[in-house]
């Protein structure tokens, strides 16, 4: 390959330029002399690289590849090595396939259980989805092959995906909906950005110069590629001036006719062309695949089994019906367990090497009846009759319940969440045949669980790769203690959700009234239960919490406690430490997430768990100043199990932010200056003599309230001289 440079660039001609910034096809980067195309391909949970190239839209089957668990159910792993492991173990595939760019993952925050795609992304909360997307993109850049996270930024509904606006105050839009692509950006540098289809804030995404290049490329130093969504482009030109360099697919001859056009009319310079097609070339000499190599196959399907185990989540468990043991008589019930929902729809469908079901991984004492039919929500007496009789004569059932295919995929969104209707009649049907009941759940995203206390266990699997059936029954046989934790909250009703008024009502907008109160956010600050909290996960052991300490350090805050196995098995808990923010008197949540920690504990053995919390924990986005502000004050560091399961807390004075009231106007109220005297405001107001009124106005009980919340400009209704006033803040401020 030569050396790819700007004089490169500018030695094609500008037929070549504009068409390296078209890719050739629905797979493919364009090739010039002496660079060869490179291919991308689908992803995000295992390899989908079209076994025909010329089958643009997937028709046909992908390539024989292992399909692992989605990012719904991974990132209920709360684990960063796991999902680094799965980073390689793709970019390995990706390599043997020739593969540059593997197209994922999906870092879109869950703002609605409605939103069909919810299965490809992670999390409710951008710390944690940032968090597990970092740690993927490393593992699969490691293997020398390039991701493109999408969808950049608030692609959070399907209906109408390429021309609906997403409308969101700036704050919101900088501390939910981006947060996690910054800390991507800055921490794992993946090669290329893929941008939505949408419009945001009423400009087309493809197309939005303050987001593609003020903000990724400017603030946050993106030095990669961004390419766009399938389809996503409306105005090529505008989009390349606005910071796109690819867009994929391209129209062919049209793409390339369209660039050169505006080059020679002068509406794109050709300066910009050449930026842009720079950063296509430096993208194929970077991750063109050097060489394929074989890979194992079995071994990957046993890390996929291995990751579904680590995630998967036990929601309930009374009476410690779980776990089974193989001697009971268990009455295997749905459909499901012969034909498991175990992958997403849409981009992200892969051609399984070796599905296990459940039914073929369940233990010699279950019997199997299927139930209920998949393809429809019809109730079918017969079969329910079956599995009614069955159930009766079982020491316990295990109940296969979720969403078919047909009720969530890439391309359209829910309408309910509720499950069909003649899996919920049947379940009905079974607690009262019998009282020992366990709900396995095969779905992309949240489900409503009327029945949830007629049964004794639930256990969420979301979609967990071709191995589902051994990792179900690892579970349920206790071959493996759970320790997943869920990454969204489940609510009792879709309608108890934020979004419940107004998503999706608006063809042309989707406007987020919520603003940052988004999951779990919103719960704890309506103080609305839940049916399963956010970080909610259960274990076959416990676990304490003891001995928190908080400790203002240099540039961060240091977290300590001792954490306990307090059972009789082996297991693991993730820690997850909360901020609570008690001093910035603006919107604030009840308490974040800040930090967590998977420890791995032997019954009776402790562990000492230390977090270092940086300035960025305790900070909130001023939109006035487009600035991240970190006020010092009053906060308090929640630890515990899940958001609601809150073990320790402390309570301390943060000193690494900057001073509540940095500067002193006549606009600052008397009661936040008295709340925050410093030495040089007590000074100030005794050589002012303010000092005195204050003192005189305050004393009288029945006066206070009412003069406290006065701000300084004011206090001329006092007889107080307004050059007093200026002179106090002039002492202050110097």
């Amino acid at each position: 390959m030569p050396n790819i440079d700007l004089d490169f660039v500018q030695h094609l001609t500008l037929e070549e330029r504009a068409a390296l910034v078209s890719g050739k096809d629905f797979w493919f980067a364009a090739k010039v002399p002496g660079v060869d195309k490179m291919m991308v391909s689908d992803g995000p949970s295992g390899l989908r690289k079209q076994a025909d190239p010329d089958d643009a839209v997937g028709l046909n089957k992908s390539v024989d590849a292992v399909c692992f668990p989605c990012s719904a159910l991974t990132a209920s792993s709360f684990d960063e090595q796991l999902l680094f492991k799965l980073g390689n173990h793709l970019g390995i595939a990706a390599t043997a396939e020739n593969i540059g760019i593997l197209l994922g993952p999906g870092v879109n925050i869950k703002r609605s259980p409605l939103a069909g795609r919810n299965f490809e992304y992670f999390s409710e909360d951008p710390l944690l989805a940032g968090r597990m997307a970092t740690a993927y993109v490393k593992g699969v850049q490691e293997e020398g092959v390039g991701v493109s996270v999408k969808h950049f930024a608030t692609n959070n509904r399907e209906d109408q995906r390429f021309t609906s606006s997403s409308n969101v105050d700036e704050r919101t839009l900088r501390e939910i909906y981006l947060a996690q692509f910054e800390r991507i950006v800055k921490e794992a540098k993946p090669a290329t950005i893929m941008c939505s289809y949408n419009k945001l804030n009423g400009i087309q995404v493809s197309q939005n110069q303050r987001l593609l290049t003020h903000i990724l490329r400017d603030e946050w130093g993106f030095e990669g590629l961004v390419m766009s969504d399938w389809g996503a482009v409306v105005d090529h030109v505008a989009a390349i001036k606005a910071g796109l360099d690819l867009e994929m697919p391209g129209k062919g001859a049209e793409s390339v006719n369209e660039i050169v056009r505006a080059v020679n009319d002068g509406h794109l310079q050709e300066s910009i062309l050449d930026k842009a097609a720079l950063r296509v070339l430096k993208m194929v000499e970077k991750w063109q695949p050097k060489h394929a190599v074989n890979y194992d196959k079995e071994e990957q399907h046993d890390f996929a089994r291995q990751l579904a185990d680590e995630s998967i989540v036990l929601l309930q468990n009374k009476h410690h019906l779980l776990p089974l043991n193989d001697t009971q008589s268990i009455a295997v019930i749905g459909e499901l367990a012969a034909k498991p929902r175990f992958q997403g729809g849409g981009s992200s469908h892969v051609n399984a090497h070796r599905l296990v079901t459940p039914l073929e991984a369940m233990p010699a004492s279950a019997t199997y009846a299927q139930g209920y039919q998949l393809e429809h929500d019809k109730i079918d007496n017969h079969l329910a009759a079956q599995a009614v009789e069955l159930a009766e004569r079982s020491d316990v059932v295990v109940f296969f319940a979720g969403f078919p295919e047909a009720m969530e995929s890439e391309g359209f969104d829910k309408q309910s969440i509720a499950l069909p209707t003649n899996q919920n009649d049947l379940l009905d049907q079974i607690t009262q045949a019998n009282s020992h009941v366990v709900v396995v759940l095969q779905n992309g995203s949240v489900v409503e669980m009327p029945w949830a206390n007629q049964v004794d266990g639930i256990v969420e699997t979301y979609l967990a790769g071709e191995a589902v059936g051994e990792s179900t029954w690892n579970i349920l046989l206790g071959k493996v203690n759970p320790a997943g934790k869920l990454s969204e909250s489940f609510p009792l009703r879709l309608v108890d959700n934020p979004t419940a008024l107004t998503f999706n009502t608006d063809r042309d907008n989707e406007t987020y009234h919520e603003g940052l109160f988004v999951g779990y956010r919103y719960y704890d600050k309506k103080q609305l239960p839940t049916r399963f909290p956010f970080g909610h996960g259960l274990s076959y052991t416990t676990f304490g919490y003891q001995g928190l300490n908080v400790e203002n350090q240099s540039d961060h805050v240091h977290v300590s406690l001792q954490v306990t196995n307090t059972g009789e098995r082996a297991g693991k808990e993730v820690v997850q430490v909360y901020v609570q923010n008690l001093v910035s008197q603006i919107e604030m949540p009840v308490k974040e997430l800040r930090d967590f920690a998977k420890v791995d504990l032997q019954p009776g053995e402790a562990t000492t768990v230390e977090f270092n919390l940086p300035r960025r924990a305790f900070a909130w986005y001023n939109s006035q100043t487009d600035a991240w502000q970190t006020d010092n004050g009053q906060y308090t560091i929640l630890v515990g199990s899940s958001s609601t399961d809150l073990r320790l807390s402390q309570s301390f004075k943060l000193t690494i932010g900057t001073p509540f009231l940095s500067r002193i106007t006549g606009e600052t109220y008397v009661s936040d200056l008295l709340a925050n005297r410093t030495p040089k405001i007590d000074q100030a107001l005794e050589t002012t003599g303010l000092g005195k009124v204050f003192d005189q106005l305050l004393a009288n009980q029945a006066n206070r309230a009412l003069f406290a919340n006065i701000p300084l400009r004011s206090f001329t209704v006092t007889g107080v001289k307004p050059e007093t006033i200026s002179k106090f803040i002039q002492l202050v401020n110097n």
